[in-house]
């Protein structure tokens, strides 16, 4: 399962965002064996728009992911940082290249 999240952010709010979402990154990578990747990007057209690039192991994942406190926590603290609600699309993978494990 992949998750592409896109946000929008109030102009002069981005590195506000950035702190917090470089801290959601670090509670994934340390505490949701289930999420494959989760990356966070920016535009290269529009500094105010981010977007997270997600993959989970199956729906069990995404559902512990999207479903906890650390998740609800970062949610909140993005009340007046966020210039409208996230853009959330999921995908079901069909074919790929990734590194060799």
């Amino acid at each position: 399962m992949t998750v592409i999240a896109k946000l929008k952010v109030r102009a002069g709010k981005e590195a506000e965002f950035e702190r917090a979402a470089r801290e959601m990154v670090a509670h994934v990578k340390a505490a949701e064996p289930g999420t494959l990747t989760y990356i966070l990007h920016r535009s290269a057209a529009d500094p105010t728009v981010f977007a997270f690039y997600e993959v989970y192991a199956n729906a069990d994942a995404f559902t512990a992911h999207s479903g906890s406190d650390r998740m609800r926590q970062f949610g909140r603290g993005l009340a007046g940082v966020l210039d409208g609600q996230p853009e959330i699309t999921m995908y079901e993978e069909i074919e790929g290249k990734r590194p060799a494990r």
